[in-house]
């Protein structure tokens, strides 16, 4: 992690990673990369930064409306994402900024979108009972509009490549979560195990594109029917999408996205199953971790 101070530099185009379309391929961790995402979360979990756990409205109250002193810059972060305090009437919590001025282009995903994607995609956690996603609200910082989230303490004695490999069921609601919202990116690495066991979901900025292009390490349960629980919550969202839930992705992304979301939640109840892979993409997150 790098001190905070000068603005985020700009960085030069990013492409789509056309990595190993294998869903079977067992997950890497031997890269440094990942390796070095991973011990940053932990090594941030030990400075000893307020972690409250907090109600969801709190949290949200807290993002949107108090102050956010900067703490340093992630490392392994692609688009500058920033650690920092949240306060708010003698509350305080540890939060992740990232401004839209930080993120990196990328060949398939408008400019300057990936912030608003993020609060998407907390919005539509948060339509469902399941808690997907971090608290996240969109507001302006010290480099300008962008996205802020709850930091969520991870338990240290949770392995969420273990959870992946193992093909546990806790993982289920977040396959059909990420089948709803097109996630292109869910990565072991961006599974939070909490005490108790709960799964979080985080890094959502390249979600709810109008392309079918689902890349997951989360594809135990392809072709296999929805449990009841699941398909109800896609109806849940499929109504939303015509009232209050559509009119917020709304404000957040662009019209065809939207539509698009719709279309893909019709799409998965009819068939009732999880989604499979596309033969004409591929299938994993590059790298997976």
């Amino acid at each position: 992690m790098r001190e905070a101070g000068d603005r985020p530099d700009d960085a030069g185009p990013e492409t789509e990673d056309d990595g190993a379309p294998d869903p079977d391929a067992e997950l890497d961790v031997d890269d440094e990369a990942d390796e070095a995402e991973v011990d940053e979360r932990h090594a941030i979990d030990e400075l000893g930064l307020p972690m409250p756990v907090l109600a969801v409205e709190t949290a949200l109250a807290l993002l949107a409306h108090g102050t956010v002193e900067l703490v340093g810059l992630l490392s392994a972060s692609t688009n500058n994402a920033l650690l920092g305090v949240a306060r708010l009437d003698g509350l305080e919590a540890a939060c992740i900024y990232k401004p839209v001025a930080g993120e990196r282009p990328l060949v398939d995903f408008p400019d300057g979108t990936l912030a608003r994607r993020e609060v998407a995609a907390f919005e539509t956690s948060r339509a469902t009972p399941w808690n997907l996603v971090p608290p996240t609200v969109l507001r302006d910082g010290e480099y300008g509009e962008g996205m802020v989230q709850l930091w969520i303490r991870a338990d240290p004695a949770a392995d969420p490549v273990a959870l992946v490999v193992g093909e546990d069921p806790v993982l289920r609601p977040m396959a059909v979560f990420d089948a709803a919202v097109n996630n292109t990116d869910r990565k072991a690495g961006h599974l939070v195990v909490v005490n108790g066991g709960h799964v979080y979901g985080v890094d959502h900025g390249v979600t709810f594109s109008p392309v079918p292009k689902l890349r997951t390490v989360l594809w135990a349960w392809r072709g296999q029917p929805f449990a009841d629980e699941e398909l109800a919550v896609l109806h849940e969202l499929r109504a939303g999408l015509d009232a209050a839930l559509g009119e917020t992705l709304g404000g957040l992304l662009d019209r065809i996205e939207v539509t698009a979301t719709r279309r893909r939640l019709d799409r998965l109840i009819e068939a009732g199953v999880f989604p499979q892979p596309d033969p004409r993409r591929p299938a994993l997150p590059w790298p997976p971790v």
